[in-house]
């Protein structure tokens, strides 16, 4: 719960935001070599595959694409395979907004920065503060490695061999979870992950890849606003 008479983070609590951002955007970067290397091997050049993560920068929606094409699926199937996945990115953006309140350039710099990563950074914290904090230092540090392992990956393909053999996979869904672990405190939560984890699961068998990420983002939006109590109202203090 925000407290609106809260004074403003203390130094050492905003040290702490950027020293968990830098942590989850080292290991969520590192993957970025899985990617390089999956979208050459899919036919894709070295700038291409740079240009991929440069401009779409959401790795499910990536390794969605690269997927597809892999397969000898069309492009703009691949495309919108992406865009599917991607609009889970549109459901964060109706939470951050209020949240962050950034105003004029910085909304739409920002725009590019709104990732799972980015986000869980964002949503744990007690004050607008913190919340920006966590969403520019997590954003901009897994941009920048995501970007340069890319690089890294497309160049070195298969020789470095994939990450998902080193645990980085589970590395980067484990710390997601930590980060939204607080959240689960409240039962009314509760009950809505555990809902929206349950129809995700029984769409699996029936759905392809991705698409039962964005039911169970739907779930919790709709479980959510139906049952929205008067205190998760109180707004953030801060400018």
């Amino acid at each position: 719960m925000v407290d609106p008479g809260s004074s403003a983070p203390s130094a050492a609590a905003h040290r702490a935001v950027v020293r968990d951002s830098l942590g989850v955007g080292i290991a969520t970067g590192l993957y970025g070599v899985s990617f390089g290397a999956v979208s050459v091997a899919a036919g894709l050049s070295v700038p291409q595959t740079c240009v991929l993560s440069l401009v779409m920068f959401t790795g499910a929606s990536q390794f969605a694409f690269v997927g597809v094409v892999a397969a000898g699926g069309a492009m703009w199937s691949g495309a919108l395979t992406s865009l599917m996945l991607g609009t889970r990115n549109t459901l964060y953006g109706l939470k951050l907004t209020p949240l962050l309140d950034f105003r004029g350039w910085r909304r739409p710099a920002a725009a590019l920065l709104v990732i799972d990563e980015s986000t869980a950074m964002s949503v744990t914290r007690d004050s607008r503060d913190l919340a920006r904090t966590g969403f520019v230092t997590t954003g901009l540090a897994v941009f920048v490695l995501w970007n340069l392992f890319t690089l890294v990956g497309a160049v070195a393909g298969n020789l470095i061999g994939d990450p998902r053999d080193y645990g980085l996979d589970a590395a980067v869904g484990g710390a997601f979870l930590a980060l939204l672990w607080p959240r689960l405190a409240d039962a009314r939560n509760r009950v809505i992950a555990v809902s929206a984890a349950a129809v995700a699961l029984g769409v699996v068998p029936v759905t392809a890849a991705g698409v039962p990420v964005l039911v169970a983002g739907g779930v919790a939006l709709l479980a959510g606003v139906l049952t929205r109590s008067a205190g998760d109202r109180t707004e953030l203090p801060g400018p």
